[in-house]
């Protein structure tokens, strides 16, 4: 008996087996979002590391001496003018001791010509007046930020392990991504940071910066920042008024030149770096604005270290922030990859109270050229 195969049947065993698949993928990439694993985009491709570069580390400049003062010359004390000496009649004797001649009295002290310094007193307060906001600092009084050259590197996607470890010992783990996005004019970064809890993805932080580019490097305009169950809130960089303003204070904070937030202080690092690498040689001061003020962080170069990464091992160069007693008790660290492009590849923050958070880069994705 002959049997005769009929090529629809064939034609529908292709077809169902092709749905099937698709179906499969389309399943996959819906768990995948669900849970917090987001798909590569097609118009990037990941960064490879090779041969990578290791610039020699500049030497530490020794901080800037500071002016001695000069003292004024000592006055000459005033004398009190010399007594009458007493005569003396001795016994016996038929004149008295001269009179002694009285001692001519010293110069007077040349007078020092100091300009007049003008002290507002104290506003007094009046009786059932309402009390006075106090003053807001002077855009004018802003101090000059230290300039440096800059660089920004190029657009990126970066896919991190988030670790943390409590006060008390407590272990948690997660992931986040971030995205630099720039035009060499403008940029976009945005941040997200997780912890997971069995196959979902809570988020606890993310961070919106948007801005310019200028010669003092990344120019931050408007910062947003979204915690878990908290309200959102916003940081502008009024760069015409000179002042850094809060949604969540009435404070307003004179704008430093080169003033950054909390999303791209690792990105202006990198800028500084790629631009000339001896210019860690010394303490680098950045303002950054924050939710409710601005403090000037200082970062030193701790050297360079090899980092153990998903991604291989890269060669750094870490940066700390140590606490500064009376400004932050907190300690920042970050480590930059010469070799892709100065990118931060592992940020670590350790709070006052022990707590340690790390995000070490396990992808870098960047625009197909």
């Amino acid at each position: 008996m002959t049997i005769v195969s009929h090529p629809s049947r064939w034609r529908r065993v292709l077809v169902l087996c092709a749905a099937t698949a698709l179906l499969h993928y389309t399943t996959i990439v819906w768990l995948g979002e669900r849970i917090g694993f987001d798909t590569p985009p097609r118009d990037t491709e990941p960064v490879k590391v090779s041969a990578q570069l290791r610039p020699a580390l500049p030497a530490r400049a020794p901080p800037p001496a500071t002016p001695a003062v000069p003292r004024p010359a000592p006055q000459p004390r005033a004398e009190r003018p010399a007594a009458a000496r007493q005569v003396v009649i001795d016994a016996g004797a038929d004149e008295a001791l001269p009179e002694p001649v009285p001692e001519p009295a010293p110069p007077p002290a040349p007078s020092v010509v100091t300009a007049p310094v003008d002290v507002a007193p104290p506003p007094v307060a009046q009786a059932g007046a309402a009390p006075q906001a106090p003053a807001v600092q002077s855009p004018a009084e802003a101090p000059a930020g230290r300039r440096f050259r800059v660089n920004p590197p190029p657009s990126a996607s970066f896919e991190m392990d988030v670790k943390r470890t409590d006060a008390d010992g407590r272990q948690w783990s997660g992931s986040g991504d971030m995205r630099w996005q720039t035009d060499g004019g403008t940029y976009r970064v945005n941040v997200n940071v997780g912890i997971s809890l069995l196959v979902a993805r809570v988020d606890l932080l993310s961070v919106t910066s948007e801005g310019t580019i200028d010669d003092a490097g990344i120019a931050p305009v408007k910062t947003t920042e979204k915690r878990r169950n908290r309200a959102m809130t916003a940081t502008h960089f009024d760069r015409d008024g000179k002042r850094i303003t809060f949604s969540a204070s009435t404070a307003a904070v004179p704008l430093m030149a080169g003033a950054q937030d909390k999303a791209t202080v690792p990105f202006q690092l990198a800028a500084i770096g790629r631009a000339d690498v001896n210019q860690f040689g010394s303490d680098i001061d950045i303002q950054v604005g924050e939710d409710r003020g601005a403090t000037v962080y200082r970062f030193v170069l701790v050297g360079e270290e090899e980092l153990e990464t998903r991604m291989g091992r890269l060669v750094t160069w870490r940066l700390a922030r140590p606490p500064r007693p009376g400004s932050y008790n907190a300690r920042l660290d970050i480590w930059l990859a010469p070799s892709l492009d100065w990118y931060p590849v592992q940020i670590r923050n350790t709070e006052g109270n022990g707590a340690v958070t790390t995000q070490t880069v396990t992808k870098i994705l960047r625009p197909a050229s």
